[in-house]
């Protein structure tokens, strides 16, 4: 069995606890690594690392220079995909297949921050003054705290990583405790990479012991949160009394809207990536599926029939499709929310069972789980489950779809699948989501910006857009009056 170290400031060192946690395989339920148990001693050694740095060796690197070890990192990543992946797969239990192309795809965001960090400019302002030159500076704000889930560790790192990295900014990384294997194999990259000592930092453990403390160490200038929309509400608390900045990526009950005259074959297929990938655990899951009334009974046929062949079991085996839920407390979370639904009135048409035996190893498998008969004020169709479960709620026209969609609180994510131009612009503009797919599900970029309206967090990551909200903009003001000026005259 693997025993992890920290890793700070370059250096791998033991948890000032002394103390170190099992990370269990969610299918074979076995302890199969040693994480080390920090805490806020090392949240200060990490984050102290961090804060040198910057002021450091990392300001004094052009933005040039920052971009290659960006990019050099990135092909390390694709080297070594195929180690990570296994890393992250025995850890949250997604499916092998799936995790490895998500790390391949991985590296590309940082060969795209790299590309872009020596390409971030500022803006000479035509102002509206005579004798006076105004400037607007983009710069780095100091030391960030990465705090990410259990379900894409390594994904939702890069995407803060690349970013603060490429603003200049250095970083302090807190995988969940059930998911910290793959960053401390990251960062045996990171160090090969070449980046100066206490660039990036990693440092695993409990909340109150090590999330607690980072988020309110006063050398922390900037939060970016993934996780649950309590945890996050939490956070932004925690920060506001230090008024650091935040992003928070939360979670989401996203709607995915089929009308009547969709291609309803690749309606059904995206509804089931949308859903049952990764066991519904992700934020983006299209979790509330709104039918139109006059295709309703003919889709759930389909759907049915593609979720009753889905093969369940092993992540590691390529034919696969659904994998185990990641943690044991998950798993009741999600039995809970089928109880729930069920008591509630809604109808389950399939599904709606714990699968045990020798082939689901530690029986951390819910059933591919369908709900139908659900009215929007049942909590199945309100509250976020996280797992693989999905209901299904009829609409009329396009103007109930938009009602039913945006009567949420959440906001991250919808999906319309409909062939009229016409109706796919309406609701791309009506729908309250971060992002709005038309006619396919779960895209996603390095490109172009994620995040999400009202419950589902604040900010952005990806694209342009993220880099300026790890950066802070300077307005710099330069006389080009040669006369004094009347120091009792002040210029408006």
């Amino acid at each position: 069995m693997s025993r992890y170290q920290l890793f700070i400031n370059n250096e791998w060192v033991d948890p000032n606890s002394g103390r170190w946690f099992d990370s269990l395989d969610p299918f074979s339920g076995e302890a199969w690594a040693q994480v080390p148990q920090g805490d806020a001693v090392d949240v200060d050694r990490a984050v102290s690392a961090a804060a040198d740095a910057f002021d450091g060796p990392w300001s004094k690197l052009s933005a040039s220079d920052r971009g290659m070890l960006l990019y050099k990192l990135g092909a390390l990543v694709e080297r070594d995909a195929q180690r990570l992946a296994v890393a992250e797969s025995r850890d949250n239990g997604k499916l092998m297949s799936e995790v490895l192309g998500q790390v391949k795809y991985m590296a590309k965001y940082f060969y795209y921050y790299g590309g872009l960090a020596d390409k971030i400019q500022g803006a000479i302002v035509p102002i509206d003054k005579p004798g006076v030159f105004n400037m607007v500076r983009y710069e780095p704000m100091g030391v960030v705290a990465s705090i990410t889930p259990w379900n894409s560790s390594l994904l939702l790192t890069a995407w803060k990583l690349g970013t603060a990295l490429c603003a200049g900014n250095t970083i302090v990384c807190k995988p969940s405790e059930f998911t910290s294997v793959s960053l401390y194999e990251l960062a045996t990259l990171v160090a090969e990479a070449g980046f100066p000592p206490g660039v990036v930092n990693v440092i695993s453990g409990f909340g109150k012991e090590v999330g607690d403390p980072l988020i309110r160490h006063p050398k922390v200038a900037r939060i970016a949160f993934t996780g649950g929309d309590e945890a996050g509400r939490k956070v932004y608390v925690a920060a506001a009394e230090n008024l650091k900045k935040v992003s928070l990526e939360l979670g989401g009950k996203s709607p995915n809207i089929i009308f009547d005259d969709a291609d309803l074959d690749k309606a059904a297929n995206g509804v089931i990536t949308g859903i049952f990938s990764a066991g519904g655990q992700t934020c983006m899951a299209g979790s509330r599926l709104l039918l139109q009334e006059s295709i309703h009974d003919e889709f759930i046929e389909r759907i049915l029939k593609i979720t009753k062949a889905a093969k369940i079991g092993n992540p590691a085996e390529s034919g696969t499709q659904i994998g185990p839920v990641a943690t044991r407390p998950q798993f009741e979370k999600v039995m809970n929310y089928i109880n729930i639904a069920k008591e509630e009135g809604a109808r389950c048409v399939a599904g709606g069972r714990a699968l045990t035996g020798p082939e689901y190893g530690a029986g951390q498998f819910v059933e591919p789980t369908i709900f139908v008969d659900v009215r929007n004020d049942m909590r199945i169709a309100q509250e976020e489950v996280f797992g693989p479960v999905l209901s299904v709620l009829k609409f009329k026209d396009e103007e109930d779809a938009i009602r039913i969609g945006n009567d949420i609180r959440f906001g991250l994510a919808a999906g319309v699948w409909t062939k009229s131009l016409h109706r796919a612009m309406l609701l791309s503009e009506k729908l309250k989501a971060g992002t709005v797919w038309i006619n396919n599900y779960r895209s996603t970029s390095y490109t172009t910006p994620f995040g999400g309206y009202k419950d589902s967090g604040l900010g952005r990551e990806g694209g342009m857009e993220a880099v300026k909200e790890y950066m802070e903009a300077k307005s710099v003001w330069i006389s080009t009056d040669l006369d004094m000026p009347n120091p009792f005259v002040r210029r408006y």
